[in-house]
């Protein structure tokens, strides 16, 4: 079934459009009408914005971000996945039951400039702007998203992970739904986890001119 782009947001800064499918005819589909793959904090931003009930907010996706795995080293969180920048070995390499795994060299460049090193416990959602990884991950949001997801009755975010392997490799991050509970879940590949949404985002043309 061929994907389809639907247009979720478009009052406000930002509006948003949601695609179902795979994430790299997703992605393709999301720049072909210029849009962004959307990050934590703008999604963050985009669930305060319309509400809980709102389908941004009851449906999770995949977001720019993605986690490195290094072993003897850690888990990242980077605003540089390197899945990005290579979707279709990444593709190639899940099909065939596989990780992407990294050279040293991609290690150094998507993880020494711009990461946060992870880990498996929850964080209380009344601490996000104190907390390393929330502000990492949702920037000047932290604080707010935290609150929000307090008010509707979610006291901590989960962070799940894969383990290491002998050589480092890079998963996209699922941003978990607001039922029930919240979530970073780094433990799949991109291919084969979730309702297969994939969310962009670009500059609102139209509010910016009123």
């Amino acid at each position: 079934m061929k994907p389809l782009l639907l247009e979720e947001i478009t009052s406000g800064d930002l509006r948003s459009a949601l695609v179902i499918g795979n994430f790299d005819e997703g992605l393709k589909l999301l720049q072909k009408n210029n849009y962004s793959l959307i990050s934590l904090k703008e999604n963050a931003m985009l669930r305060i914005q319309e509400g809980p009930y709102a389908d941004i907010s009851l449906y999770g996706n995949w977001v720019k971000e993605g986690v490195v795995y290094v072993p003897k080293k850690g888990k990242f969180l980077t605003n540089n996945d390197p899945i990005n920048d290579h979707v279709e070995d990444a593709l190639d390499a899940h099909l065939q039951g596989n990780d992407f795994y990294l050279t040293n060299e991609q290690v150094e460049k998507y993880i020494n400039v711009d990461a946060v090193e992870l880990n498996n416990k929850s964080i209380p959602t009344n601490r996000f702007n104190e907390n390393e990884i929330t502000n990492y991950a949702f920037g000047e949001q932290a604080e707010a998203y935290g609150n929000f997801l307090k008010e509707n009755g979610i006291d901590e975010m989960h962070i799940w992970l894969a383990d290491l392997q002998e050589k480092p490799f890079a998963r996209k991050l699922w941003f978990w739904t607001l039922i029930g509970w919240s979530a970073l879940i780094g433990t799949n590949r991109f291919w084969e986890f979730g309702d297969r949404c994939v969310r962009g985002v670009r500059k609102n043309l139209q509010e910016s001119i009123r």
